[in-house]
């Protein structure tokens, strides 16, 4: 029996950079995962762990400086490939949604608009953006809106759709409820749930809130100065974590009988 590669598939990528006063700094070292179509990871950390910039290698913002990363068992070149047809098709493979979407959607399209260039764009039927709109749960007033005239909630529900109208393999949500208050970020995690269920489309979901990747993730990868410290089923990660990064990530996160002096002890273990 033959069997199927995973829909994504990483394996040991490096990035460092260049300090202005001279050295380099790896903020990824040797981060290996895969992904199967309608699979979910979480990548948590606190800010400076790395996991932004793999968020960024992975739909070819940021170049690794080592390592593969294969959609369908096709490695994706490292230098962006020539040519609009190439582009196009990387394009599709991978979409990613900011935590801010205003400044990744232009002001003068409506959201109806918006969707319909990026569906022309990739040759697709251009009234597919009437659905795409209801299947984020936007209506005929948001769609003669400009992103401006939108709460965050709804323009975050539009780089959905756009991202979606691409019709790509993997999304890669960077943060993307960060900036929403909790019922909207409910409302949100909801909406990516039901997408996942019913395209496949696989995510990869960017956080440093837990609780957040609690409710959307089946695998989790916990990073830290770069490295990956722990990596697995969600559930299992955080309800039994066993190392001592992620134990004090979860001792910091307040909630019913929460206690501050947990999260110090947890730190105090740390070092």
């Amino acid at each position: 029996m033959t069997t199927q590669p995973p829909l994504l598939d990483v394996t040991d990528l490096r990035k460092t950079y260049a300090l202005p006063a001279g050295g380099r700094h790896t903020a990824v070292d040797g981060i290996t995962f895969t992904l199967n179509p309608g699979g979910a990871l979480g990548i948590v950390g606190e800010s400076g762990s790395g996991k932004t910039t793999v968020a960024r290698m992975l739909v070819g913002l940021v170049r690794p400086d080592h390592g593969t990363i294969a959609v369908d068992g096709t490695p994706r070149p490292v230098k962006p490939p020539r040519g609009r047809t190439a582009r196009l098709a990387r394009a599709r493979q991978i979409q990613m949604v900011f935590q801010d979407p205003y400044v990744s959607l232009d002001p003068r399209l409506t959201a109806e608009a918006c969707l319909r260039s990026a569906l022309r764009l990739h040759s697709r039927d251009e009234s597919l953006a009437t659905a795409l709109l209801d299947q984020v749960g936007l209506g005929g007033r948001e769609a003669a809106a400009r992103p401006r005239h939108l709460s965050g909630g709804q323009r975050q529900r539009l780089a959905i759709a756009r991202a979606l109208a691409v019709d790509p393999r993997v999304l890669v949500l960077d943060e993307a409820v960060a900036a929403l208050d909790v019922s909207i970020q409910a409302q949100i995690l909801s909406l990516l749930d039901d997408i996942r269920r019913d395209t496949g489309v696989a995510l990869v979901f960017v956080s440093h809130d837990l609780a957040v990747v609690q409710h959307v993730t089946d695998e989790v990868l916990v990073m830290r100065q770069g490295r990956a410290v722990e990596q697995g089923p969600t559930r299992r990660v955080l309800t039994g974590p066993t190392d001592p990064y992620t134990r004090l990530l979860l001792a910091s996160v307040p909630g019913e009988g929460w206690d501050p002096a947990d999260a110090v002890a947890a730190r105090a273990a740390l070092a």
